[in-house]
């Protein structure tokens, strides 16, 4: 993928699919320069049969297709670069009160093949509109800014309006976009 935002939506989505009701997303970038990338979810988790396989280009859960390059292709991008995948999974039938998945990715910034961030608000803005019932917590903190929005204080002051209403993901834009520009 040409960009992280892009394996973060694709990933972020297997944990919906898995039917997660929350949802970390955290990008951390240190002084050294490496970037590492937590994406946690309280979703049904994975068999040890299934985290074996999960990292083969030719396993997935879709019927739509045969082939899942999601995780392999986020795997290389880390390899690439000198960094690596990890995947930690508890399946719900073994850890029916603490189960999900969290899979940690870490890149050398400073490497040539490093695949950039890409648009993150995009990829929060979708989330959002495409699943408003899930709780986010999206944290991008680096040595020059700390971005961070947390879903379960919007809705504290919305109530009941969907997260995915137009007014709401233009003011998440916005809010943001504000962050983000504070750097």
């Amino acid at each position: 993928m040409k960009e992280l935002s892009l394996n973060i939506l694709d990933i972020t989505q297997n944990s919906v699919t898995a039917g997660a009701k929350n949802i970390l997303i955290s990008l951390v970038e240190g002084d050294d320069g490496w970037l590492t990338l937590t994406i946690t979810d309280d979703g049904c988790g994975m068999s040890d049969e299934t985290l074996r396989t999960v990292m083969d280009p030719f396993y997935t859960t879709r019927t739509t297709r045969k082939v899942g390059m999601g995780i392999p292709l986020l795997k290389l991008a880390c390899e690439q670069t000198g960094g690596a995948l990890s995947i930690v999974s508890k399946h719900v039938s073994d850890y029916p009160t603490d189960h999900g998945t969290t899979v940690k990715a870490t890149f050398d910034t400073k490497h040539i093949d490093m695949t950039p961030v890409g648009d993150m608000i995009s990829t929060i803005e979708v989330l959002l509109q495409g699943h408003p019932e899930i709780d986010y917590l999206y944290v991008h903190k680096t040595p020059r800014f700390n971005v961070e929005m947390d879903t379960r204080e919007l809705r504290a002051v919305l109530g009941d309006i969907s997260l995915g209403e137009p007014e709401i993901l233009a003011w998440v834009r916005g809010f943001l976009d504000v962050q983000y520009l504070s750097e």
